[in-house]
């Protein structure tokens, strides 16, 4: 029936009448059914359920159920075994890790969302350490459970700006770049629909930062995070963990890799008679090794005329790594000798990789 159809069918009806057919309606329907129905008998009861439906979730019930299923998850719970989880919840993680990320990100519109701030950097915390642990039946969680790091970082960061002001992102903020960043992303395999949308944090933290001084500061806190992951790996605990020093340097390595893009972009942008200090302590810094620490004070080193010194460190980088693709172009355009290894490779693959520079 039509609108007309209908209103004629109704017409015989008295007002009795038209109450008994909705009262059926609304007892034998659906609960969407009552539900609308109900709204347009309460107009107030409507607006109630909009705005708790547009209410943010409770921040502190967040972060408790965060918590604990951080915990579950990293004591190996999920992985079977356990009776604290359910064969069926072990099978659908990935639909409970959706739903506690998206109800940290609601959880930060609260009037004060620090414990919804806590929650979600405890979920980033959490993607980050998938990528080599093995806490779920997963072959790439992350891409199972399609969560993006660097836009949840980008939120909390947001908001950390926002609450705080400058100094107090920055605060919070750098210790959480040291530890999230990575220079491949939040995969395994490394490609795929999500690596697509995935973003560097250095990206995210380069349009955040609007000013000389915002750079200034920001690099300073950075220092200071960096000083701290080099004391936790110095702790018993860690040392214990890591074994012997060369696992250590091993952890360092990968660090000074995944913080690559953001150091040569600090060169860019501190590199002057204010913030050169920054930089010194930068390139020297002990929870930075290996090769790419290397090039970072090559870069330094050609900015400020020490070619002799800049092509001794490109030289290091490419006697233990003869195909870096960065240290060759570095190398390429400071006319660097190469060792014999790199000048073999670059002769090889320069005749089909355009990317590569032609044998100098």
């Amino acid at each position: 029936m039509n609108r007309e159809e209908f209103f004629a069918k109704l017409a015989p009806l008295d007002e009795a009448g038209l109450r008994k057919v909705l009262w059926n309606l609304y007892w034998r329907g659906s609960a969407q059914v009552r539900e609308r129905i109900e709204a347009e008998i309460e107009p107030a009861e409507k607006a109630r359920r909009k705005q708790a439906a547009n209410r943010p979730p409770d921040p502190g019930l967040v972060l408790a159920e965060v918590q604990e299923f951080v915990r579950l998850a990293r004591s190996g719970a999920y992985m079977g075994g356990d009776r604290q989880v359910s064969p069926r919840e072990r099978s659908r993680w990935r639909v409970t890790f959706r739903q506690l990320a998206a109800d940290a990100q609601a959880a930060l519109r609260a009037p004060d969302p620090g414990q919804a701030e806590t929650a979600l950097a405890e979920m980033i915390d959490l993607a980050c350490e998938t990528r080599t642990y093995d806490y779920f039946h997963s072959e790439d969680p992350m891409e199972a459970a399609r969560f993006i790091v660097s836009d949840a970082a980008e939120l909390l960061w947001g908001t950390l700006r926002d609450r705080y002001g400058f100094a107090g992102f920055a605060e919070r903020a750098a210790p959480q770049f040291v530890r999230w960043e990575s220079r491949y992303g939040w995969t395994r395999s490394g490609w795929g629909q999500l690596r697509q949308k995935e973003t560097a944090l250095a990206d995210v933290l380069t349009r955040m930062l609007t000013a000389p001084d915002m750079w200034a500061g920001f690099a300073q806190r950075y220092l200071t995070a960096l000083d701290e992951a080099d004391r936790r790996d110095g702790t018993a605990r860690n040392r214990s963990w890591y074994g012997s020093g060369s696992e250590r340097r091993w952890e360092r390595k990968q660090r000074a890799e995944n913080l690559a893009a953001w150091n040569l972009e600090l060169l860019d942008r501190l590199d002057g008679p204010g913030t050169g200090h920054l930089l010194d302590k930068l390139v020297a810094h002990p929870a930075l090794d290996g090769p790419e620490r290397s090039l970072l004070q090559a870069h330094l080193a050609q900015r400020r005329g020490d070619q002799a010194r800049a092509h001794d460190l490109i030289y290091k980088v490419l006697k233990e790594l003869p195909g870096h693709h960065e240290a060759i172009v570095f190398a390429a355009q400071a006319r660097a000798p190469l060792p014999p290894a790199a000048a073999k490779l670059l002769k090889e693959r320069s005749e089909w990789d355009p990317s590569l520079p032609a044998p100098w």
